[in-house]
């Protein structure tokens, strides 16, 4: 008799065989169906699920496609090969979101599927979110972000199965974490400039009040023009910013990188000669943009995958990516 028991949720936007093959899917990495277990026939589901024959056999079909279970003649459906689901939570999908999303994915083999959410630093929907996958997942990939009700979310997934990235914030000393530097890095990466920097009148960073970017990086870009003696300015008045000739502008937004460039040609400024720019996460059009916009990020190709090796190894880590300075046309 099969362990396997499939339930119609009559709420779901989801088509039925879809339904299916994440029931299957979802029993399996939770180790309710193994590999050589046998599952109800066609005609068996029917029955209990009130399924047409058609939406059956496509799921049954798609799940072949797919390697997870094999038919035998006059035998049946078995499971052919176990598979992990894994829950990945980001805050937003940005550009660079997008090529730490595809590297995850890329160094994934294909028996692992993968569910993305977005809690968009809204604390009730990233609350309601965790609570309603728990328990559903064999591994945990979570964006935190800075509020105070964080920690006790996350504290309700396992440890060993939970994977903080991007922002060492909220997590647990036996969470695993992959993360970058929003402080020290800065500092160490403008300081290693500081000769292109010096072209430069006035250091202006433009960090907008809808910015949820760490503040930590205020602190050290204060700390960093306070050493090197450079006249500067944390502007956090969008709408107030008048461009300037002599001015370099670090952003932490891509919405004011493209004020900052729409004033530049306004006013006929030579980005690179009259203005520098400095933005925040590198993106794959960035290096092509006025001939290449200078970045300072950290390698999210990376970061993805070695969230991949979390999944596949089982392993816990806690890595560092590290944070550098792209000069290109715009310093």
């Amino acid at each position: 008799m099969s362990k396997f028991h499939f339930k119609i949720d009559p709420l779901s936007n989801q088509l039925k065989f879809q339904q299916l093959i994440d029931s299957i899917t979802d029993a399996i990495s939770r180790n309710l169906l193994q590999v050589g277990d046998i599952l109800p026939s066609v005609n068996q589901l029917c029955k209990e699920s009130s399924l047409s024959r058609d939406t059956v056999f496509k799921a049954y079909s798609e799940l072949k496609d797919r390697g997870i279970i094999e038919s035998v003649p006059n035998k049946g459906y078995f499971i052919a090969k176990a598979t992990t689901k894994v829950f990945l939570f980001l805050d937003t999908f940005k550009a660079y979101k997008e090529v730490l999303y595809g590297s995850f994915l890329e160094n994934l083999p294909d028996n692992i599927t993968v569910d993305l959410h977005f809690h968009h630093y809204n604390i009730n929907v990233f609350e309601t979110i965790i609570k309603e996958s728990l328990g559903k997942y064999t591994k945990y990939i979570v964006m935190n972000f800075d509020h105070p009700k964080v920690t006790e979310i996350i504290e309700k997934i396992p440890s060993d199965k939970l994977l903080v990235i991007d922002w060492n914030i909220h997590a647990s000393e036996n969470s695993s974490t992959i993360f970058q530097d929003f402080g020290s890095s800065l500092f160490d990466s403008l300081a290693e400039n500081i000769d292109l920097i010096r072209k430069y009148e006035r250091v202006i960073y433009l960090y907008p009040e809808f910015t949820y970017h760490p503040k930590e990086s205020i602190n050290y870009f204060k700390k960093f023009t306070k050493q090197f003696k450079l006249t500067s300015e944390v502007l956090l008045k969008v709408k107030s910013l008048q461009v300037q000739k002599g001015d370099l502008y670090l952003l932490v937004s891509d919405r004011t990188l493209a004020r900052v460039l729409d004033q530049c040609d306004t006013k006929k400024l030579s980005i690179g000669k009259d203005v520098g720019v400095i933005s925040y996460n590198e993106t794959p059009m960035k290096k092509y943009v006025k001939e290449g916009i200078t970045v300072i990020s950290t390698d999210f190709e990376l970061m993805g995958r070695k969230a991949a090796e979390f999944v596949t190894s089982g392993q816990p880590i806690k890595l560092q990516i590290p944070t550098h300075l792209k000069v290109r046309n715009s310093l």
